[in-house]
């Protein structure tokens, strides 16, 4: 079995910085994709950020240039730094991977979400 914890949600001010972490432990043998969601109340859930093993990198086309999305392989932890945060950020931020395990099956595994809120 595989867990996700993301953490590092908050209050945040206009214009401010927040950086979200999503560790995974378990059996991993390779992560093929992790993503960011993010919902708002009374909203759909929205994919924010996207990276693949092979190092392609999709952003919802409101947080371009403003959010960016890594990993560390190593840990297989995966990071999403927010920068010039708006009120419209705010949300609850999840995160999931899709992890090969040693059983040669792929699973796609999602972490509890954390709230980021954004306001003067």
């Amino acid at each position: 079995q595989v867990q996700l914890v993301a953490s590092g949600g908050g209050l945040a001010q206009p214009g401010g910085s927040l950086r979200l972490t999503c560790a995974a432990s378990g059996s991993i043998v390779r992560i093929i994709a992790m993503e960011w969601y993010r919902q708002a109340i009374g909203m759909q859930r929205e994919l924010v950020a996207r990276m693949t093993s092979d190092g392609d990198i999709k952003y919802e086309a409101s947080v371009k240039g403003r959010f960016t999305i890594s990993r560390d392989n190593a840990k297989n932890t995966m990071y999403l730094q927010m920068d010039s945060l708006k009120p419209e950020d705010t949300a609850v931020y999840s995160c999931n991977m899709e992890v090969t395990m040693r059983d040669t099956f792929t699973y796609l595994f999602w972490g509890q979400g954390t709230q980021v809120t954004v306001s003067s």
